[in-house]
């Protein structure tokens, strides 16, 4: 499983792109669309989807995908480029368990993250969440390890110091959708964009360009045996 994640500046906020891991499903009949549709200032992600070869309605193609499981394999292994090019909000990026009451935040890119760096990051089928970090020039820069890590049932967060942004909804202030699902569109069809609000909602009128994730359901493929330099070239 890979996921790969590319950021850059769009307007004043920072803009994450990537591919993601292996899921339950492939297609977007796995989730139903959000009711109702969240209304927000619909531009800057539209025009960012747009030029990216998407042909996603932001604002009436919503889907209520809140929580994520790996593949059934015990033994999932995912794969993560990252590259940033701006983020004035330090926004530090991992995975949760969904169904703690108070989950502790498993940190795969730290705010600190200049562009390029990357993370190999493995499911173990004891719970262990491995996360090996490199920063732009491949150089390693550690291994953190995550015990009781929920394989089945997870969520993603966005961190930083204007706050901490869930993908469950009732997470998050005021049950706030701080998060957005899209399915992939064309060459992306299968995959699935995620898009971050990094403002409370109740203060600022959203964009959800805080953090754009897309994730990709994969099978093993000739891009596993690729260099990391081809593999960085690939999603370019």
């Amino acid at each position: 499983m890979r996921l790969l994640v590319r950021n850059s500046m769009l307007r004043t906020t920072a803009l994450i792109a990537g591919v993601v891991l292996l899921i339950g499903a492939s297609t977007a009949n796995a989730f139903s669309l959000r009711s109702p549709q969240v209304v927000f200032n619909y531009t800057p992600l539209q025009n960012y989807l747009n030029s990216v070869g998407e042909s996603i309605n932001v604002a009436t193609d919503q889907l209520d995908a809140q929580v994520w499981q790996s593949s059934v394999s015990g033994n999932t292994t995912f794969t993560l480029m990252f590259e940033l090019t701006g983020n004035i909000y330090s926004n530090a990026i991992g995975v949760y368990n969904a169904n703690d009451v108070s989950p502790a935040l498993n940190q795969v890119f730290p705010g600190a993250a200049t562009a390029g760096w990357f993370a190999t990051c493995h499911f173990t089928s004891t719970g262990t969440l491995l996360v090996y970090l490199y920063d732009d020039t491949g150089t390693f820069q550690g291994l953190t390890s995550y015990s009781g890590v929920d394989r089945t049932h997870f969520g993603f967060y966005v961190q930083s110091p204007l706050g901490l942004w869930y993908s469950q909804d009732a997470r998050n202030p005021a049950n706030n959708a701080q998060i957005l699902t899209y399915a992939g569109t064309g060459q992306n069809y299968g995959d699935w964009w995620e898009c971050f609000e990094s403002f409370n909602k109740n203060l600022v009128t959203p964009t959800y360009t805080g953090a754009v994730v897309l994730l990709q359901s994969v099978a093993p493929t000739p891009t596993a045996n690729k260099s990391w330099g081809q593999l960085k070239a690939t999603y370019r």
